[in-house]
């Protein structure tokens, strides 16, 4: 299963037999008031320094979000998109729940972007799949319903197959969907991480897509995330997660160590390379 995702330069590839793709989260302003004050002004210079700083230190594609209360993401949305595919040559995730901003945005932009997200709802399904069909892009299905996030694995593969199902009947391919099985926190349920994992190596085993995380979620509220969040992820793509809508500035290191660990690295080529640029200057 391969999801080809586009920019005007570049192409990315994700799938099981590739090296992880890694979704910066940054150009996000939920938890990050400056973003939020910047979106709001109109000055997009922060958001052009996120999204060279990100792609330096190993994003493959961009997460793109301007979901600030009052302001106007049919207008705004297009525009910070396409200030960010003129300043990186990596691919787009379009995040919004406002579809007009979604379309909007879409048809502003060059290449294959991928869109976050359509979930089970029906309202959702209706909504986003003609959009995605219209653009001819790919989208994140996120496992959950009218009745919120199941608590289990197999309830979450049945809104998989329903997303996936309701897809092809639109035409879409399920090389285009990439599902996720959804990350919820520890400290509020210690098994939270557990049903992700047997969800992933269900989605694996019943239908061969490719599997998002939103993997900075599982440490939620807890001391020393950085290293609950290196542990999850670790866990996940050896279980079979794909791509990962996270922070490359604090754990691609990780990323490229488990890639290197699961032969997807040749005689560590990328993990050498990727620490060689980045490793910390010594004093003169």
């Amino acid at each position: 299963m391969e999801t080809i995702l586009k920019s005007e330069k570049q192409e990315v590839k994700i799938s099981f037999d590739a090296p992880f793709v890694i979704i910066g989260e940054k150009i996000n302003p939920t938890g990050r008031k400056k973003l939020a004050a910047v979106l709001k002004d109109g000055d997009y210079d922060y958001i052009r320094e996120l999204a060279t700083r990100q792609v330096q230190l190993g994003a493959d594609i961009l997460d793109v979000n301007v979901g600030v209360p009052g302001l106007d993401e049919v207008t705004v949305l297009p525009e910070v998109a396409k200030i960010v595919s003129e300043t990186v040559d990596v691919p787009l995730c379009l995040d919004s729940a406002n579809h007009e901003a979604l379309a909007t945005a879409l048809a502003e932009l060059p290449g294959k972007p991928l869109v976050n997200s359509v979930n089970g709802e029906e309202k959702s399904l209706k909504a986003v799949m003609p959009i995605v069909k219209e653009f001819g892009v790919s989208v994140i299905g996120l496992t959950m319903d009218d009745d919120g996030i199941p608590n289990d694995a197999e309830t979450r593969i049945a809104i998989a197959e329903k997303i996936i199902e309701r897809a092809a009947k639109f035409g879409i391919s399920i090389n285009d969907i990439v599902i996720d099985p959804l990350v919820l926190t520890v400290g509020a349920d210690s098994n939270a991480a557990a049903i992700t994992l047997k969800t992933i190596q269900l989605l694996k085993h019943e239908f061969g897509v490719n599997i998002n995380l939103g993997a900075s979620n599982v440490s939620f509220g807890l001391p020393d995330r950085h290293t609950i969040n290196q542990a999850f992820l670790s866990l996940a793509i050896g279980t079979g997660a794909t791509c990962a809508i996270t922070d490359p500035i604090k754990l691609t290191s990780t990323i490229r160590a488990t890639d290197l660990l699961m032969g997807r690295d040749t005689f560590g080529a990328r993990y050498i390379g990727y620490w060689r640029e980045h490793q910390p200057k010594e004093d003169a």
